[in-house]
Order: structure tokens, then C-alpha cells, then sequence
């Protein structure tokens, strides 16, 4: 496992620990109504403050986590990316697996940060988690995203039900 001052650097992004001063970014990015369309209901500061918190505790438990998304040319917090174990009630998944996400500022899609990050993410997993596979979670009418999971060499497992919604699972394999 690895402890977090783990950063990884891509052309425009950072990816890096989330930090204390990101509280307001991660409210703003779970407020938007048009970044969690597909996701659920806008998080109130509250929603976003225990989101942040339960960032940092994964690193702390697991060794791994959920990354800030930094533009490097900005400075500003512009995601989340990351890997962890929410052990979703109800939704069977591999036991040898962790979950991976993203998600990334509306003003940043459609510019390719999703899948910069999104393939940094799974060349650190690859090189640095003891994890056999990761999955992922998505509502099938977020096309972008099952697009870019597929790219990432997840395979649909089926659509399954997650909090009495339709939800793909992907699967993917470590890469060798």
C-alpha cells in the first residue's frame, strides 16, 4: 500500500491529496446540478464537508483513495478521481475489487480531462495497488462515462439495481 503525498502529473492536471483548503471546490463541484445528473441530487456543504472526510479516510484505512484534480496551468480544483471500498448496501461486487470513480467540473467537460485523469488513475492503480480487478458504477444514460470505462478496459457485467436504481457494473482487470 502507499501513504498519501502521492501526486500524479499528467500534461494540464495534478492529481494529488485533497487538501483542507479544497472544501469549497468539493461543495461547488457536488452542488452542480449538471455534474451529478447522472450521480443523484446536488450534496449541501454538509454532504460535501463528510465527502472530503471520508476522502482522507481511506488513505488513512486502505492506503489508496480519491484524488483532487488539480488544472496545473490554474491551480484550480477542478475533480475527484479515485479508488476506495464504500461497500455499497445491496450492490454485489467482486470481493477481490475496489470501486473506482470520477468526476470531473461541468466547465471541464467535453476538453478531455476525464479521460487524462481518468488513465492516470488506472496506470497508479495498475503499478501500485495490490487490488486483482476494479469495478465501476454507472447510470446508463451517462454516455460519456461508459464510454471512457470502456476505454479503460472495463467489460459490463449487466445492469444491476443500486439505491432502486438501473446501474451498469463494469469490470476490469489489472493490467499486467
Amino acid at each position: 500500500m502507499t501513504s498519501h503525498p502521492t501526486v500524479i502529473e499528467t500534461e494540464r492536471l495534478l492529481l494529488r491529496p485533497h487538501r483542507l483548503g479544497d472544501a469549497d471546490g468539493v461543495a461547488r463541484l457536488w452542488a452542480d446540478p449538471q455534474v451529478v445528473r447522472y450521480i443523484g441530487q446536488p450534496s449541501n456543504r454538509q454532504e460535501s464537508w463528510s465527502r472530503l472526510l471520508r476522502y482522507a479516510g481511506h488513505w488513512s484505512l486502505f492506503g489508496y483513495g480519491y484524488f483532487a484534480v488539480e488544472e496545473r496551468e490554474s491551480g484550480r480544483f477542478v475533480g475527484d478521481v479515485g479508488v476506495a471500498q464504500f461497500r455499497r448496501e445491496g450492490l454485489e461486487v467482486p470481493a477481490d475489487s475496489a470501486e473506482t470513480g470520477w468526476v470531473l467540473s461541468s466547465e471541464c467537460h467535453g476538453r478531455g480531462y476525464g479521460g487524462e485523469a481518468v488513465r492516470a488513475l488506472h496506470g497508479w492503480i495498475d503499478a501500485t495497488l495490490p487490488v486483482a480487478r476494479t469495478h465501476c458504477i454507472i447510470d446508463p444514460q451517462n454516455l460519456a462515462s461508459v464510454r471512457l470505462a470502456r476505454a479503460m478496459g472495463y467489460e459490463e457485467i449487466g445492469t444491476v439495481s443500486y439505491a432502486g436504481d438501473p446501474v451498469l457494473l463494469l469490470v476490469r482487470a489489472r493490467a499486467a
